[in-house]
């Protein structure tokens, strides 16, 4: 009995390919649309939780370079 590869020896079919706008490969192909920037909507694809993310990690390079 095998356990985990005669499943997991299938996914071989690409999911998601490189994005028109964003260049990322998170083009779902079965959905049309990106997951990262949201295209084909005309809005770029962004959360809050994203933007704070950020925020935080740029704050924390200024702190470095200053010291």
């Amino acid at each position: 009995m095998t356990k985990g590869t005669s499943c997991r020896g299938t996914r071989h079919n690409k999911t998601h390919i490189l994005c028109k706008r964003c260049g990322k490969r998170s083009w779902h192909l079965q959905k049309q649309r990106c997951a990262s920037c949201g295209y084909p909507d005309a809005k770029m694809r962004q959360y809050k939780k994203d933007i704070k993310t950020i925020e935080k990690k740029e704050l924390k390079t200024k702190i470095e370079i200053n010291k």
